[in-house]
């Protein structure tokens, strides 16, 4: 079948260039299902900003940001580094995937020839495992997306949400946010699915030195791992809604989340009605 993917908007003209922080962008002007929108400048999402230049790093201090959230877990902070320190700017740590979780198939995507690649990529295999990492995110990390939400009720904003690529973690995690607030799924998707514009993309880097490291099979085989495709964002919300009959009772019942402290997200990341 098909995969129907909503259409990758064009560059914003006005969007910044930064150096060695990927897959920035502020989600501003997202609608509302009640004709409202986010406020620009009060919700971001990017990669990772261990890598941040003096410009970068000046570029995100002009934001006036409140809080970093970083999702990544201690694993990755060990390959990529610490975030760049933002003058005034608390950063939080919210791991939403074990350093132990799926690390030998990790390793395998970094060194393994194009024979184990094929093993365990093919056939339809590594999306299989996006989507299953996605549910289990959802599912399971619900007192992880609590804290961060009652966060930004409380406190956080302006915020930036950030993991490694910034696409799927962050990914999720903006998702949610925008679902507790009331922002249509079809923005929700579009928004999503940025995260495939070649300047976005997270740059592949594989250890293994053999001839065919990077091959087109290779690539290949390795696209669906790095690609946001928006069957992986559907799963997730589809067992959301198996689990807990709607995504409205999950924000409820599984985030916890009162109608009072939704009442102050929309405040806090909304414009006025």
């Amino acid at each position: 079948m098909t995969q129907q993917l909503p259409q990758v908007p064009p560059i914003d003209a006005n969007e910044p260039e930064l150096a060695e922080v990927r897959n920035f962008r502020d989600v501003g002007g997202l609608p509302t299902t009640d004709g409202r929108a986010v406020r620009p400048g009060r919700l971001f999402r990017s990669g990772h900003l261990a890598h941040a230049t003096e410009e970068d790093a000046a570029f995100l201090a002009s934001l006036n940001l409140h809080t970093v959230f970083d999702f990544r877990n201690t694993a990755d902070r060990q390959i990529e580094g610490a975030d760049v320190e933002l003058p005034g700017v608390r950063n939080v740590n919210i791991p939403l995937s074990d350093p132990a979780d799926g690390k030998e198939f990790w390793k395998m995507v970094r060194d393994g020839d194009v024979v184990q690649l094929r093993e365990i990529l093919g056939d339809g295999k590594a999306a299989a495992r996006m989507s299953d990492s996605y549910r289990t995110m959802l599912v399971e990390r619900t007192a992880e997306h609590s804290r961060l939400l009652h966060a930004l009720a409380e406190d956080s904003v302006p915020a930036l949400m950030h993991c490694a690529a910034g696409k799927d973690r962050a990914g999720l995690s903006i998702a949610v946010t925008l679902l507790a607030v009331g922002v249509e799924r079809e923005a929700i998707e579009a928004d999503y699915v940025k995260s495939n514009a070649p300047h976005r993309r997270y740059k592949v880097r594989r250890s293994s030195t053999s001839a065919d490291a990077m091959s087109p099979e290779v690539m290949e085989l390795l696209s669906p791992l790095f690609d946001a495709r928006v069957e992986y964002l559907r799963a997730a919300l589809e067992s959301v809604e198996a689990a807990w009959g709607s995504v409205e009772a999950y924000l409820t019942e599984g985030l916890k989340l009162s109608p009072e402290t939704r009442e102050r997200l929309r405040e806090r990341l909304l414009t006025e009605a």
